[in-house]
């Protein structure tokens, strides 16, 4: 057995203490480096970090603004209501707690999946609605058994109301929720993202929607200090919301329900224009729905209600349908035809009731027809056969270069989403239309059909009224608007939405003289003049009737026909004729003659907007009144 000496253990053991002292200064310089790269080099993105922990970003929503017409009328504001709220990290048992709640207040179904929605997109210390708009009989139950519920409370929010109900409700269009395709929109903005944090609803149509982004506001934001649980602990610092901005409409409210009570029960569409601004003054579609109920979610019950009804309520009948423009748009014709020079005014034609074309009868809409026909006569007697033989001798695509400098088939430009182009034939267009070759080829016989408004001719009520202005304001055609300014809701500065000349159609006075006094003749003795009879004021105007089913040949007669199958009524206007303030196009789907049910309607319109007088049954308004 070895022994060592004295001297070689004391050796051993100072090479042991040597490297033990190395690892440790090892280890030290491995701390003092780790210190070193926490504290000084990566100090200020750790200490960002640490305050991002410590304090956390609640948004306040803004206050949505408000939306007035031209009067000054409120047709959509915010008002306060009681709200059950639940801060989840002050609750310890959640379901328990929602539960408890349920057996004070009713709490449906979709209350709890809207909160847990909710929960899953936001922080525990934030306080999330459970069920909104409580009565003060729940908030009663629950102020007497507040003691039981730790972190749950009432709280006043604000919600969209429209006060008028169904009125104008196409035209104003309603908030929602924020679907998942439009938080996806949202989040993809940046500067728009940051904006909705804490945003539950949004515009979903009309002018709710094409302003969201002056109705909405700016978010506020209120800087919390919480603790390592997530609890909030104190209120640091408080960025207040600036809230949307005002609205103020070129819309007449009283004009507006003066129109959609004329039309009772009968669905339709009426467009009054300014012809020399293109500021709207009405837009109606009926039926109409209440934007009321979409605010905080429709229930099942009306959404099927509404999406069932054979009247389709929701259906914006004014921007989006497109009809058939009947003998309205024979004015447009005789015009084309004094412009390109195809016709004189005072050149006649021979009307038997009847126009022969490629062995095809085109009747005329009078038995016998109408005798000697010139320009005017065919005009204020709707004279069909004139517009046959004038449409046929002009040709589809001199008919369609002309009309298209008034608008029909395009987009108006209106400030509301969801506008129909329409359609405006002509060869090119039915080239692009059709897949198979053989129903690409125009024939002539088509023209003939769109020489009165028929055909392959479908154009929306928007476009109507819009040329109708043009012509009022002798070729001067405005973008068509809603809004008239946008109140700066810090400012008060006002942004005007100026009027916006599109273009100038070059128009002879004398050739827009011939069109003007034969539309006035109309109204005075012609096919209109009934429902004008008496007027004090001079109107220039055309009735119109659109076929919506083919008889195949057949004599039409309206009572033997099932209601959703006749004839549409038309009416377009302006007034007064040598100065014109509004034009307007009104249509009843399936309603007749365009004399017997348009043209009454437009004479409540206009003797209420140029004379202050009030249909029968219609009670003036009051002083003071919204």
């Amino acid at each position: 057995m070895e022994f060592n000496t004295p001297d070689q253990e004391i050796s051993r053991f100072r090479a042991r203490v040597m490297w033990a002292g190395f690892f440790v200064f090892i280890c030290f310089g491995l701390l003092v480096a780790r210190f070193v790269w926490l504290q000084v080099l990566r100090h200020d993105y750790y200490s960002t970090r640490a305050e991002e922990n410590r304090i956390s970003l609640v948004p306040i929503v803004p206050n949505r603004g408000l939306i007035v017409d031209r009067n000054g009328v409120v047709m959509a504001r915010n008002y306060s209501a009681y709200t059950l709220e639940i801060t989840p990290s002050k609750v310890h048992k959640l379901e328990e707690t929602i539960d408890a709640l349920a057996t004070l207040i009713d709490i449906q179904p979709k209350d709890r999946k809207r909160f847990h929605k909710l929960l899953e997109e936001s922080k525990t210390f934030e306080s999330l609605p459970l069920r909104n708009r409580l009565s003060d009989e729940e908030v009663a139950r629950f102020i007497a058994q507040r003691y039981r519920f730790p972190g749950v409370e009432i709280k006043a929010r604000l919600f969209r109301q429209y006060p008028e109900g169904e009125l104008a409700s196409h035209l104003l269009g309603y908030i929602g929720r924020i679907n998942d395709r439009e938080k996806k929109a949202i989040e993809e903005d940046e500067d728009r993202n940051s904006n909705y944090r804490g945003t539950e609803h949004i515009g979903k149509s009309g002018i709710e929607q094409s302003y969201e982004d002056d109705l909405h506001g700016t978010t506020g934001f209120e800087q919390i200090e919480v603790d390592s649980g997530g609890r909030a602990v104190r209120s640091l610092s408080r960025v207040p919301p600036i809230p949307g901005n005002k609205l103020v409409l070129t819309v007449d409210m009283k004009l507006q329900k003066i129109a959609e009570e004329a039309f009772g029960e009968r669905r339709g569409a009426l467009v009054a224009i300014e012809p020399g601004s293109g500021g709207v003054l009405a837009l109606v579609s009926k039926p109409t729905f209440d934007p009321n109920l979409f605010v905080d979610g429709i229930d099942p019950q009306n959404w099927d209600a509404l999406n069932t009804s054979p009247d389709h309520p929701l259906l914006h009948r004014a921007i989006y349908s497109a009809y058939p423009p009947g003998s309205t748009f024979k004015p447009y014709m005789a015009l084309a035809a004094l412009t390109t020079g195809k016709r004189s005014a005072t050149a006649t034609i021979s009307d038997p009731g009847y126009f022969w074309f490629g062995g095809h009868r085109f009747n005329d809409d009078k038995k016998g027809g109408h005798g000697l026909v010139d320009m005017a006569k065919s005009i204020v007697a709707s004279c069909d056969t004139y517009y046959y033989s004038l449409a046929n001798e002009m040709g589809i695509d001199l008919i369609s270069r002309f009309m298209s400098q008034f608008g029909f088939g395009e987009r108006t430009g209106i400030d509301l989403h969801g506008e129909s182009t329409g359609v405006l034939p002509s060869q090119e267009w039915k080239r692009k239309r059709f897949k198979k070759r053989e129903m690409q080829k125009w024939y002539a016989g088509e023209t003939v059909s769109v020489g009165i408004g028929q055909g392959y001719n479908s154009y929306t009520l928007l476009q109507l009224a819009h040329a109708t202005a043009t012509l009022g304001a002798n070729g001067v055609m405005y973008r068509p608007h809603a809004v008239k300014y946008v109140q700066d809701a810090r400012t008060n500065k006002l942004r005007m939405i100026d009027p916006q000349p599109v273009r100038t159609i070059p128009l002879k006075p004398e050739h827009l003289a011939v069109i003007r006094n034969a539309m006035v003749g109309v109204t005075k003795y012609g096919t209109g003049s009934r429902a004008f009879a008496g007027a004090e004021y001079e109107v220039a105007g055309k009735t119109g009737t659109a076929q919506v089913f083919s008889l195949k040949g057949s004599k039409y007669e309206a009572h033997k026909v099932d209601e959703r199958h006749r004839d549409h009524a038309l009416f377009i206007a302006f007034a007064p004729a040598d100065a014109p303030k509004i034009a307007l196009a009104v249509l009843v789907e399936n309603g007749g003659f365009g004399a017997e049910t348009a043209a009454p309607i437009a004479r409540q319109i206009l003797d209420y907007y140029l004379l202050g007088k009030m249909p029968k049954g219609v009670a003036p308004e009051q002083p003071g009144a919204e």
